[in-house]
């Protein structure tokens, strides 16, 4: 998660030109960011969206920040006031973009760190919710690169508790690289991540 990060950063901050209020706040939030001041990009990301209520992106990234860091903790109270500040955050844009494949992925994501977190009581729970959310992304956008990659993430951690074959799922992550070699987001603000992380789980599928 940690790469995720520092290439999201780098991406937003070397293209950043304009110099608007939207853009010098979210600026300003991914250098927080960057920086491991997780709180605080939070802070601001938050700030953004109660300003910008036409933007899904301030929202998206609250539940990102957050999600990410519920990854690397292994406090119960911790993890649930993260996840619990990303899903209200998701909540918001959800409702109203019921059908953005970034933000399913992104639920997707919180779920899988509910079940990362404590598997034996989250997995048989949430494990079906998260092929749903990965499977109507993928009817939404089958060429989104971020859809593709976690999808076929979720699916090799699957595979690999259940002892099943994982070569199929290799396949998905390199069509995943591909995918990110031609994918364009819509502004230098739109999801770019993943690539860095798709070439690691490629890496493990070649020493298996």
């Amino acid at each position: 998660m940690t790469k995720i990060i520092i290439t999201i950063v780098l991406l937003v901050t070397s293209q950043l030109f304009s110099q608007g209020q939207f853009e010098q706040g979210m600026g300003k939030a991914f250098a927080l960011w960057g920086e491991g001041k997780n709180n605080e990009a939070s802070a601001m990301f938050e700030r953004i969206a109660s300003a910008e209520k036409e933007s899904w992106l301030p929202n998206y990234y609250v539940a990102l920040v957050n999600t990410t860091t519920a990854f690397s903790t292994k406090d119960k109270d911790q993890m649930n006031a993260l996840l619990t500040k990303a899903q209200s955050a998701l909540d918001v844009e959800l409702n109203k973009y019921p059908n953005n494949a970034e933000l399913l992925v992104m639920q997707a994501m919180i779920h899988t760190a509910w079940i990362a977190f404590d598997p034996m009581t989250n997995g048989m729970k949430l494990s079906g919710k998260v092929m749903e959310l990965y499977g109507k992304a993928e009817q939404i956008e089958p060429n989104n690169p971020r859809v593709v990659l976690s999808k076929a993430e979720f699916e090799m951690g699957s595979a690999r508790f259940f002892g099943t074959d994982i070569k199929p799922i290799c396949a998905q992550i390199d069509k995943a690289i591909e995918l990110f070699a031609t994918f364009k987001p819509q502004t230098v603000f739109h999801p770019k991540w993943g690539l860095d992380r798709a070439k690691e789980v490629a890496k493990d599928c070649k020493q298996q």
